[in-house]
């Protein structure tokens, strides 16, 4: 028998993946959302996947769209659940600038659609929702909860919108609703158009003769980074606290793209000069220069504290790309 109920918006994707395994490893009944594709889009977790012909499985997939109210509102209905994590967005930051409508409808208008499913179903029930370090602009660092917002991307004015949007629900209708507001979060399971994905698996690519040149944006910018799995530890501890509320969730180390790349291709004895292009097409038409978090918070309130350190992270994500690769690190 299962302990809680949870339905996880964007199960398939990194974080979705990584919380659906903690939170089934904590005897949860997990119900994920999935978007109907002509391809299957599950690979995150097939490890997970239980038959369902299985009376006592305690993961379910379910078709659902963040972009229809109704859809949202008949889920809830359905599942019940007795806590929502809502990690599903258009998360590319740059890819937002060329589908700001789309990017704004999933991660804006989505969260929306959930808040308001929850105030009229009367079924009481907590909601995590994604926010992002991106809300903050380029406030100077390091940001925690009190730092000004002040979005450069449409990606990161829809984060805005819902982050204002949950605080107001909480207020005003007491719904247990809750931000999470993380940094930049990386490991294995990042999507391959993502920056540190990006140069991971170039330099196995480059190894194994399949690519010759990496053709990065800024190199410049700063980032704070950190392992995904123990990110969304944090998210259920957020949701474990016993009142509602915003957490910041960071490492409070910034490193630039520029020294993720020379420790990548240390790491393999490879001298990146030779291999890396800078192209202007990924350069954003508002740049976001510094972001690292504060999350004293959550280190005080939660007990929440990061382990894996920047060096380790690029070792873990070059190395699983370099075995499915079939190169000996």
């Amino acid at each position: 028998m299962y302990d809680k109920k949870a339905m996880v918006t964007g199960i398939t994707g990194q974080d979705g993946s990584h919380l659906a395994e903690l939170l089934l490893s904590k005897n949860y009944q997990v119900h994920g959302i999935i978007r109907r594709s002509s391809s299957f889009n599950t690979g995150r977790i097939e490890h997970l996947y239980q038959d369902p012909s299985k009376e006592d499985r305690q993961l379910f997939l379910h078709y659902g769209d963040l972009s229809s109210s109704s859809s949202i509102a008949s889920l809830i209905q359905h599942i019940q659940p007795d806590e929502i994590y809502n990690l599903g967005a258009m998360s590319h930051v740059k890819v937002s600038f060329e589908i700001p409508e789309y990017t704004t409808d999933i991660g804006a208008l989505g969260p929306l659609r959930i808040l308001e499913a929850i105030r009229e179903s009367k079924h009481f029930c907590k909601l995590y929702n994604a926010a992002s370090s991106e809300i903050f602009g380029n406030s100077p660092p390091k940001q925690n909860e009190q730092s000004n917002i002040a979005p450069r991307s449409p990606y990161g004015v829809a984060k805005a919108m819902a982050y204002w949007n949950v605080k107001n629900y909480r207020e005003g209708y007491s719904l247990f609703a809750t931000n999470g507001i993380l940094f930049n979060h990386e490991g294995p399971r990042r999507g391959e158009t993502f920056v540190t994905r990006k140069i991971t698996k170039a330099i196995a690519n480059i190894l194994s003769g399949k690519q010759d040149d990496l053709f990065l944006g800024n190199l410049d910018s700063k980032r704070d980074w950190g392992y995904a799995p123990e990110y969304c530890e944090a998210m259920w501890m957020i949701m474990q606290h016993d009142t509602p509320d915003d957490f910041v969730i960071a490492t409070g180390e910034m490193h630039t793209i520029r020294e993720f790349v020379e420790l990548a291709f240390g790491m393999v004895n490879l001298d990146w000069t030779k291999y890396v292009k800078v192209d202007e097409r990924y350069f954003r038409p508002t740049e976001v220069n510094e972001l690292c978090g504060d999350a004293s918070k959550a280190h005080k309130v939660l007990g929440w504290r990061p382990t894996v350190t920047f060096k380790s992270l690029v070792e873990i994500m070059l190395r699983n790309d370099l075995e499915q690769a079939n190169i000996k690190y």
